[in-house]
């Protein structure tokens, strides 16, 4: 068999052996062994991924929560690490400094977890429940609509308009919901709507 071989690709053939060998005698083989027996685990090992998109503006990167603890057996799940999802099509695994510090974001102790109130009078908030937040929101959506909806104009037209409540959409959405949502406040009458993407 004819065997062509160039001086450059003869150089580096003889260096790679010539660096095994050396490698070798000088015991690295041992020192490599010794290294990896006391390599950790790694510690996302034994956590749970949960694929999801980042809170914060309308880019809607994705990202993965890892977490350790199973729900299904009564535990706390407590969030471990976040990471860019690297098969999300918008972000490609890489963050923003905000998305990259999301784990400080929700372990804050300042985060708001839950519905607050302050009452007329009062100098705090109190926590309420889901269902009194969305029914007083509810309430106080159709007061004002039911005092302040303009059916027609000064010209007897038809413009279905409520212009003194306004609806600031999420913008970490799908576009589906997005449409969803402007086809809600564009039911209601309400005039004045915009979508976090542009604040």
């Amino acid at each position: 068999m004819n065997m062509e071989l160039s001086r450059r690709g003869f150089l580096k053939a003889a260096g790679a052996g010539v660096a095994a060998t050396s490698l070798g005698a000088l015991g690295f083989g041992e020192a490599e062994a010794a290294v990896s027996a006391l390599v950790r685990p790694l510690k996302l090992a034994n956590t749970t991924e949960t694929r999801n998109t980042c809170t914060y503006c309308s880019v809607a990167c994705g990202i993965i929560l890892y977490s350790r603890g199973d729900v299904r057996k009564g535990e706390r799940a407590e969030i471990t690490h976040i990471e860019g999802d690297a098969d999300h099509p918008t972000n490609l695994g890489t963050l923003c400094p905000k998305g990259a510090a999301l784990k400080d974001f929700v372990h804050s102790p300042t985060r708001l977890k839950h519905p607050m109130v302050r009452r007329p009078g009062s100098d705090r908030f109190e926590q309420v429940s889901w269902d009194y937040a969305l029914d007083r929101i509810a309430r106080l959506m159709k007061d004002d609509r039911d005092a302040n909806f303009l059916a027609t104009n000064e010209a007897g037209l038809p413009v279905n308009r409520w212009t003194t409540t306004g609806m600031l959409a999420a913008s970490a959405t799908t576009n589906e919901t997005a449409w969803a949502t402007f086809k809600v406040a564009k039911t209601l009458g309400i005039v004045g709507f915009d979508n976090q993407a542009r604040v």
